[in-house]
């Protein structure tokens, strides 16, 4: 009598880890957002407020979509924030530059943006070389570049900050957008979805499709599941990885864009400073294994959101901003013990 029901416990209960398993990112973002709409009322759920939320946090959204596909691979990028600093930076001083020997502005913006995401790319390879070809841990390769290309940026300003020239154009990449039919803001105005949350929507899906669908991510499944059987299978591990350290710069250099733009300026003591802490966190709560092999880009970009409404209700809440960063260590610490759980088990 005693054995059925205890297969039966136990299937019950492989089911609802596997329903943790799948969907508890999901269940996690249910659960905050009824408990925000409960201390914050009904405004929370309005179409502006999740608006202003993804637009604050695209630029660390396209960086948790690069982190996932790293971290895929088994890898670790600490240096991100730093590239978004000095790809801005460069970014910057280039339209600048072009600026002031006459070029129309919108063409010394496209050459200085463009400028921005092929900075990013390059110290994104610098990192992938140092760990394919150096054959340095992904860890300690990036930490050097976390300190190296923030100084770069520090240099390029004197640790100042670098101001844009652009008259009004330049802020419309951060700031601009598509008003949404039938929605308004507070105000009463026509309510817009922002270029910057656009982009972020865009590469998002893009990137899932990638890594579901495409060789290239089925090749990056196997490398960080087991190297040594993806190298066997014929899949050229070397290749995969500088890749996918090439792809995480170029998009930490569009997330520096967008910074930039937003602020009309570069703060280069300032700008991605602990950035790398919240796409990581955001990568982990979405459900990517640490471990390599396993990761979904549609649950890092919900990861994003929860982050987001963690530090909304911080805020609402009258906390010190300073326990932010606390807060989301515990998360990561958290989620990794739910992950070492699921591994045990």
């Amino acid at each position: 009598m005693n054995a059925p029901t205890e297969m039966n416990t136990e299937r019950i209960g492989t089911r609802v880890a596997q329903l943790f398993e799948r969907w508890g990112v999901v269940i996690a973002f249910i659960l905050l957002f009824a408990a925000c709409v409960l201390t914050q009322g009904s405004d929370f759920a309005s179409v502006e407020n999740f608006r202003n939320i993804l637009n604050q946090h695209a630029a660390v959204g396209i960086l948790a979509i690069g982190m996932t596909l790293v971290i895929v691979a088994g890898g670790i990028d600490l240096s991100v924030g730093s590239i978004v600093a000095v790809a801005a930076a460069l970014g910057m001083l280039t339209m600048n530059a072009l600026l002031e020997l006459g070029w129309t502005e919108w063409t010394a913006i496209a050459i200085g943006a463009s400028a921005s995401v092929v900075a990013g790319m390059i110290a994104g390879s610098v990192n992938g070389a140092l760990i394919v070809f150096g054959r340095l841990a992904p860890f300690i390769a990036t930490l050097g570049g976390l300190v190296a290309f923030r100084s770069i940026a520090l240099a390029m300003a004197d640790a100042g900050e670098i101001r844009s020239q652009s008259a009004s154009m330049f802020r419309l990449i951060g700031n601009g957008g598509i008003e949404l039919p039938y929605f308004t803001n507070s105000a009463g105005k026509p309510l817009t979805i922002t270029f910057a949350t656009l982009l972020f929507i865009v590469i998002a899906v893009v990137a899932q499709w990638f890594l579901s669908r495409s060789r290239y991510g089925r090749q990056l499944v196997a490398v960080g599941a087991n190297e040594t059987a993806a190298r066997y299978a014929g899949v050229s591990v070397a290749s995969i990885r500088f890749r996918t350290y090439a792809i995480m710069g170029g998009l930490a250099g569009i997330a520096g864009l967008l910074q930039c733009s937003r602020m009309n300026s570069v703060s280069t003591s300032q700008l991605g400073l602990g950035a790398e802490l919240d796409a990581i966190a955001a990568v982990v709560i979405g459900g990517t294994s640490l471990r390599g092999g396993f990761g979904r880009v549609w649950g890092s970009v919900v990861g994003v959101v929860i982050l987001a409404m963690i530090a909304n209700m911080i805020t609402i809440s009258g906390i010190s901003p300073y326990w932010a960063g606390a807060v989301k260590g515990a998360v990561i610490v958290l989620a990794v013990l739910v992950q070492r759980s699921r591994v045990v088990r």
